[in-house]
């Protein structure tokens, strides 16, 4: 499924193609790149409700923004990301990349994916998924990109 989000965030979303196409449609394509039908289902599923933790009425994310939140993973989640995983989360968010609402939109998120373990570039390219979803993170999401894209040219001492 992972493999499908991809495809779709790096050929319609981040080349800011028209991601406005029918689902049909869509699905044909995914078909004809070699996905198959329950992977693909489970792909738009998750970009469904991802869309729907920012704009339903019944988010927890949007109830309440707590300030000063701090983040205790549970036993499931200390497995699923490593600590080089976890100390990245802590990372973005202390550089402003990231608040405690959208870390849970991504913890959420990677929850869905249904994998045992998520790897550091996995995180990465799910924070700049959702990211790329809320309103208002336009400059967040440039500096994800920047943490995923460019490398450092030369070494820092």
């Amino acid at each position: 499924m992972f493999d499908i989000l991809m495809y779709l965030f790096e050929n319609y979303i981040h080349n800011e193609a028209d991601i406005y196409v029918e689902q049909n449609q869509l699905t044909d394509e995914l078909l004809r790149a070699g996905f198959n039908k329950p992977e693909i289902f489970k792909a738009l599923d998750w970009l469904e409700q991802l869309a729907d933790l920012q704009y339903s009425d019944e988010s927890p994310y949007l109830i309440t923004k707590p300030q000063h939140a701090i983040r205790v993973f549970t036993d499931s989640e200390c497995q699923m990301l490593n600590v080089e995983c976890r100390g990245f989360l802590m990372f973005v968010e202390q550089i402003g990349v990231i608040n405690s609402v959208t870390r849970e939109m991504v913890m959420d998120r990677l929850s869905a994916l249904d994998k045992p373990y998520i790897g550091l570039d996995d995180l990465k390219w799910v924070v700049l998924m959702v990211l790329f979803n809320v309103p208002g993170s336009e400059e967040e999401y440039g500096q994800m990109e920047d943490l995923i894209f460019d490398e450092p040219s030369e070494l820092l001492h």
